[in-house]
């Protein structure tokens, strides 16, 4: 069932670069805790909140706030979340005609704690996000005159790859954030045109131990030779390391003091995949990715964390990055 009209108020400029994002929509229930439990700790919590999120939706805000038209294609359900998520996405000017009622399923919820370290620990109930189903000929359509279909985890594997394959036929490029990790069916090796991975997914999916940058370079051609044009692996407060034809780059971080890092990920790679489908250069868009990030964790949140392009291009510039060996 698509959203109502009353409610889809997509509008973008004539010239905004078009992305469409599958994938998960979440309501995150946010609870802030002075540091997370021990086993059979009781504590008291400082707050708790319900704001939206999912990787998909946290995605698809990210690219609309950096100036991209966009359109999310998910599932939710009949609910009162699933309301609040497409009013959520509507409001950031994303075409919401793609998002799914599943009348009989729960909306997605995660359950996110936050310490007073700004270190977050989630747990994901998917709901209607298993839900999720691509219909290639829908698919097709919406993926006319992109830039990027943007990728995660969060909704069934199968779905994922279909989609894949359906980009793939209509010439769209590929942004993959393989989150949660799974191992990567061999068919979707050479249909990603860039793989953006933290540490932890970086080391599974090459096989090699990734233990700061030089260990994440390796890792990085390693992946790359398998098959993607660009491979971002980011590193938390080590920055990122970018690798594609012309070598391996490390990007510094910015230091800021971390309130949240919830959906910082999300902030860098929908920075990153708009940035690239404007034109600017890997190297660029790394770091246009850094500075949203930098702010990101520096409030509280999911997509209410998420900076606008302004916010960005007025932030501080890191280090230029250094090349490899």
């Amino acid at each position: 069932m698509p959203v109502p009209d009353a409610v889809n108020r997509f509008s973008a400029p004539a010239d905004a670069p078009l992305l469409v994002v599958l994938g998960s929509l979440n309501m995150d229930v946010v609870v802030r805790v002075p540091h997370a439990p021990a086993a059979g700790e009781t504590l008291h919590g400082r707050s708790i909140d319900h704001l939206p999120g999912g990787k998909g939706g946290n995605q698809a805000v990210g690219c609309a706030r950096q100036g991209g038209a966009v359109r999310m294609l998910g599932c939710v359900g009949a609910d009162a979340h699933g309301t609040a998520l497409r009013d959520a996405l509507a409001r950031d000017g994303i075409d919401t005609d793609g998002v799914r009622v599943a009348p009989a399923t729960p909306t997605g919820v995660a359950l996110v704690m936050v310490e007073d370290s700004g270190q977050n620990r989630i747990v994901v109930i998917p709901g209607a996000n298993a839900a999720v189903q691509v219909a290639p000929d829908v698919l097709r359509t919406q993926l006319a005159g992109a830039a990027f279909l943007v990728l995660q985890f969060e909704t069934p594997l199968d779905q994922v790859g279909l989609a894949m394959e359906v980009a793939a036929q209509a010439g769209c490029k590929v942004l993959l954030n393989p989150s949660p990790m799974q191992a990567l069916p061999e068919a979707f090796w050479p249909r990603i045109d860039t793989l953006v991975v933290n540490e932890l997914e970086a080391q599974m999916l090459s096989g090699l131990p990734v233990a700061g940058i030089a260990d994440a370079a390796v890792a990085a051609r390693a992946l790359l030779s398998r098959g993607p044009v660009r491979v971002v692996v980011t590193l938390g407060g080590e920055g990122a390391v970018a690798a594609d034809a012309d070598g391996c780059r490390h990007h510094a971080a910015l230091r800021v003091k971390a309130v949240d890092t919830t959906a910082a990920g999300d902030t860098f790679l929908g920075t990153l995949a708009v940035s690239l489908a404007r034109g600017e250069t890997f190297d660029a868009a790394v770091q246009l990715g850094i500075r949203a990030a930098a702010l990101c964790i520096g409030r509280p949140g999911a997509q209410p964390s998420i900076p606008s392009r302004d916010e960005v291009l007025a932030s501080p510039v890191p280090p230029a990055p250094l090349a490899l060996p």
